[in-house]
């Protein structure tokens, strides 16, 4: 994953608007205040750059309020007037510049209310963000929140202002902050916070906070790049069991991640492998409907696939009475989880289930992870969702087998099965 684009920079910048804050760019009002607090020979200036940005004529408007300034013996009023309607000419005309040499006028002042000099702030900081500068814009941010402000949609300008200019550690003490009040008022992580966080951890190589940052990326903006990114990170995750493999295809699939011939080859060869013929010849058929599987010059490959797929659960189907009755015999319930798997992918789905079931409740399992995992993917096949996220948190391997079950949790929540 790479650091935050400058399409999102871009975003922010064009987010932000001088004209929402009214108060301080309305024209009316500063000629008013123009006619009562300056003397006459000021007041007609102002007055005649009013009208002149009223024809949007705002270059000549900021020339006549240049004519204003260069008058001496200003009072203090007089010069804050100006300022105040320099900075509704030049927002208007989108003059940055001149929207943060009068704001620093403005603001340095210290002339108006509370409410109006946090706006200013705001206003001030944000023609620093959009200008590049973002240091400058950084300390008017935060400026703005010591000062009393509130408004969280400024926090991504800060943490972006800050992690432009150098100041990536405390972007982080920032976002780290805002994740656990987050998760503490039970509200949706921003996707910002969360790729920052990515980025950062990818960065410090600490792959378990990346992991993290991916999953709740998934869980709360489950866009089908970050579920690619977050399957591709499970195999490289310390401890992952090669066994799982089959098991990560089966949510690939049900992501449709399955979608090259090869995959689909491969999905199908590791099912027969594992005793369930009847979901690699889903799997086949899934790759010819699709396309991917019966073309071009290994058509005959494939058939031949679909072949060995069919023979196998013929074959499994003549032997698969001795098989349950041995199952059932059996001291440890390993062959009752695997026989019911292979009848619920053959569409026997009741009785699987039940044998599934029975093979845990007897116990003597050598991977009782993996068949409580099984016994999941069953449940939410058969539309038993309810059952089935029960059944995935109580799955606790650390071998990959935990995280497959939460993302099957994550898959049918947002899938609605």
């Amino acid at each position: 994953m790479k650091q935050l684009r400058l399409s999102r920079i871009a975003v922010l910048i064009a987010a932000i608007g001088f004209a929402a804050i009214p108060e301080l760019t309305n024209i009316a009002a500063n000629q008013a205040y123009a006619q009562e607090a300056m003397r006459p020979e000021i007041g007609r200036i102002v007055q005649a750059a009013g009208e002149l940005y009223k024809a949007k004529k705002y270059k000549e408007a900021l020339s006549k309020i240049h004519e204003a300034n260069s008058i001496g013996g200003k009072t203090v009023n007089e010069s804050f007037t100006i300022e105040r309607m320099r900075l509704s000419i030049a927002s208007a005309a989108g003059d940055n510049d001149t929207v943060i040499r009068a704001a620093e006028t403005i603001v340095s002042a210290n002339k108006l209310g509370g409410k109006e000099q946090l706006q200013m702030i705001q206003v001030l900081a944000n023609a620093y963000f959009k200008a590049g500068n973002y240091a400058k814009a950084a300390q008017w941010y935060n400026r703005y929140y010591a000062d009393g402000g509130t408004d969280p949609s400024l926090r991504p300008y800060l943490i972006q202002a800050m992690s432009q200019s150098g100041d990536s550690a405390k972007a982080m003490k920032e976002i780290n902050a805002e994740l656990a009040a987050d998760e503490k008022a039970g509200r949706t992580p921003s996707l910002t916070n969360l790729e920052y966080l990515a980025n950062d951890a990818l960065k410090r190589k600490d792959m378990a906070t990346y992991s993290s940052a991916l999953e709740k990326m998934v869980s709360f903006h489950g866009k089908k790049e970050f579920w690619v990114n977050l399957l591709n990170n499970i195999e490289r995750k310390p401890g992952y069991s090669e066994r799982l493999k089959l098991d990560l295809m089966r949510l690939k699939l049900a992501l449709g991640q399955i979608t090259k011939t090869s995959d689909y080859m491969d999905m199908s060869l590791f099912a027969i492998q594992a005793g369930y013929p009847a979901e690699a010849i889903k799997v086949i058929d899934a790759g010819y409907k699709a396309g991917a599987l019966g073309e071009g010059k290994d058509a005959d490959r494939h058939k031949r696939l679909r072949d060995m797929a069919n023979k196998t659960q013929t074959e499994s189907n003549s032997s698969l009475a001795a098989s349950e009755a041995e199952a059932k015999a059996a001291k440890d319930g390993n062959g009752l989880v695997n026989i019911g798997f292979a009848y619920v992918t053959a569409g026997q789905v009741d009785k699987g289930l039940s044998m599934m079931e029975e093979g845990i409740a007897k116990g003597g399992l050598k991977q009782e992870d993996d068949a409580k995992l099984h016994l999941g993917v069953a449940q939410l096949q058969a539309g038993k969702k309810a059952n089935a996220i029960k059944t995935f948190k109580t799955v606790r391997g650390t071998d990959g087998t935990a995280d497959l079950a939460r993302y099957w949790v994550i898959y049918a929540n947002q899938s609605g099965k």
